[in-house]
């Protein structure tokens, strides 16, 4: 049981982009695949450039853990992802912050089917705009969220800075003092 609970906590190499039996493609301005991103301006962005691989990866963690969100729930989430590729704390990729074990739900377990077509291509677009630098002032500079359903140890520790839609959302790099 343990190899098991162990291999399903290690991180995928690659993004797990599936409708039904084959792999998605990305398309993106004029049906051109992405190759390279480049950011106009993300505040503390130590990065200037992002994958392909980052852009699915991105697009992959939106559909599955915020598509029955509003844009800004998206946008959101996606600013937490791109804090943890700026923390020092957290993975330095896009992908690799995603893949992080046990950090996004949907990563547990195995591959997660993507069907519903047209809520994934809302999700790239959401992924380009956030890797393409769009602004980050949505959630304080969070680095953690979840819903309301769920109680997790960890949020008493952190500040929470907003709730938007079905999301609540803390920034981890300070904590709260606890009595």
């Amino acid at each position: 049981m343990f190899g098991a609970m162990q291999a399903a906590n290690m991180p995928r190499p690659t993004p797990l982009l599936y409708t039904d039996a084959a792999p998605a493609r990305v398309k993106i301005d004029h049906d051109e695949p992405v190759e390279q991103l480049h950011l106009a301006s993300t505040g503390n962005a130590a990065r200037s450039s992002f994958s392909r691989a980052d852009l699915e990866c991105m697009a992959e963690a939106l559909y599955h853990e915020a598509r029955g969100e509003g844009t800004r729930g998206q946008q959101a989430v996606a600013e937490v992802i791109l804090n943890r590729v700026d923390s020092r704390v957290f993975p330095s990729s896009v992908c690799g912050v995603i893949n992080q074990p046990s950090q996004f739900s949907y990563t547990i377990g195995g591959a997660k089917p993507i069907r519903n077509r047209a809520a994934y291509q809302r999700a790239v677009a959401i992924a380009q705009d956030a890797l393409s630098g769009a602004p980050r002032q949505l959630t304080g500079g969070a680095t953690y969220f979840h819903t309301p359903a769920v109680n997790p140890a960890w949020a008493n520790r952190f500040q929470r800075t907003v709730q938007i839609g079905r999301h609540i959302f803390y920034r981890g790099n300070q904590r709260v003092a606890s009595n």
